[in-house]
C-alpha cells in the first residue's frame, strides 16, 4: 500500500495527485487529501482528512510515502522508518502561499532522509531510485532541546 498525503492546506495540489495518476504505479494508493479532496480517481481512494491516529496506522502499513513539503507530513514517517517521496508545493502554481517547502524539501533530500519528487521529474523516475535507496536514519533532537531549554529558563 502507497500512502499520499497532502496536508490540510485548502489550497488544492492536484499537481501531485496527477504525477501518482500517470505513474505506473498499481499498488493500492489511499490519499489523504485536504483541500484536494474533489480530486477524481480510478486508481487512488480519495479522504480529505485523516485523524492522527488512524494517520499513524496507515503510515506503518504503508510500503512507502508519498508527500507534500509539509514538516509533519514529513516527519512522522521518517520517525516510523520509512521512505518518504517528498513533492514541494509552490506558491506560482497557487498550491501555497511562498515556497518554503521547495527549502524544506530540499534540506531533508541533500542530507539523505528522503528523495525529492522535482517539479518538472516523472514519479516513476523517483521510484526507480527508491527501490534501492536506504534513506539516513532519523533521529529526533526533541529531548536534547528540552533539557537545553530547561537550563536556559532555569539561568534566569
Amino acid at each position: 500500500m502507497v500512502l499520499v498525503t497532502l496536508g490540510t492546506q485548502t489550497q488544492k495540489f492536484e499537481r501531485l495527485l496527477k504525477k501518482v495518476e500517470e505513474s505506473s504505479l498499481n499498488d493500492e494508493i489511499i490519499v489523504q487529501a485536504g483541500g484536494t479532496k474533489d480530486y477524481k480517481s480510478k486508481k487512488m481512494q480519495i479522504i480529505e482528512f485523516i485523524n492522527y491516529e488512524e494517520m499513524s496506522k496507515l503510515i506503518e502499513k504503508a510500503d512507502f510515502i508519498i508527500t507534500h513539503g509539509g514538516t509533519g507530513s514529513i516527519l512522522m514517517p521518517l520517525q516510523k522508518n520509512k521512505k518518504v517521496i517528498a513533492c514541494a508545493r509552490l506558491e506560482k502554481y497557487g498550491e501555497h502561499i511562498n515556497d518554503h517547502q521547495k527549502e524544506l524539501v530540499s534540506i531533508f533530500a541533500e542530507d539523505g532522509y528522503i528523495l525529492e519528487l522535482h517539479e518538472n521529474e516523472k514519479l516513476d523516475d523517483v521510484l526507480k531510485k527508491l527501490k534501492n535507496w536506504q534513506p539516513k536514519k532519523y533521529v529526533s533532537n526533541t529531548e536534547n532541546f528540552i533539557k537545553n531549554l530547561k537550563e536556559e529558563i532555569d539561568r534566569k
